[in-house]
């Protein structure tokens, strides 16, 4: 189907996904802060955004990609300029698991569904993520086409409802513990810090 090392992916993506990021910390604000049902809503709204993401990226990027070199490279070098930067905005954060400034959204459980959607759609970050990650499990010869881009994506969405799922069912249970342990968060902050800027570099170095 055009895609090169799934494990490979498989195990990137799910790293990438619990990392902590803006999609973590809506679905436990949720989760903590509305119950089990507003969490599961934010997990599909979440991930939905997701699927946009993927569905834009393999229309566009495949075309780009197999018309133009330079358009490549530029692709190539704002994404790994994403993820450095990124990778070193987590190195330097010193705060804990959970940002100090949580909102308020509203205690419909539908309205969480739209709420995860938007939050994710609308996020540019997203979008650039995926350009750059991607085509690095796609062969070659099959970067003008759609499919492997879609498999991909919906790949990544399944294991991020599985994983959002995790967090939600257990979100109650361990939320005091999370809160109460900012040591423990700033040290992902920077093992992830890490991920991001390894990542980077293998982006910035990757040909055609």
């Amino acid at each position: 189907m055009g895609i090169e090392n799934l494990m490979t992916f498989i195990v990137t993506a799910l790293f990438f996904i619990m990392t902590p990021g803006i999609d973590t910390v809506f679905v436990l604000n949720k989760s903590i802060g509305q119950g089990r049902k507003s969490g599961i809503y934010a997990t599909f709204g979440v991930n939905t955004g997701v699927l946009v993401h993927t569905f834009f990226a393999a229309l566009g990027l495949s075309v780009l990609i197999a018309k133009s070199t330079i358009g490549f490279s530029l692709i190539k070098f704002l994404g790994a300029g994403y993820l450095l930067y990124l990778g070193f905005l987590k190195l330097k954060n010193k705060e804990g698991f959970f940002p100090a400034d949580n909102k308020k959204f509203s205690r419909n459980s539908k309205n969480d569904f739209w709420s995860g959607f938007l939050t994710n759609t609308l996020n540019p970050k997203v979008a650039l993520f995926f350009l750059a990650f991607f085509p690095q499990f796609i062969n070659v010869n099959q970067m003008d086409n759609p499919i492997p881009f879609l498999l991909l994506g919906i790949t990544y969405a399944l294991i991020g409802i599985v994983w959002f799922l995790i967090l939600t069912l257990f979100a109650s249970v361990f939320s005091q513990k999370l809160k109460s342990n900012p040591k423990s968060g700033r040290w992902l902050n920077k093992l992830s810090g890490l991920v991001f800027i390894v990542m980077g570099i293998k982006i910035a170095l990757a040909k055609i």
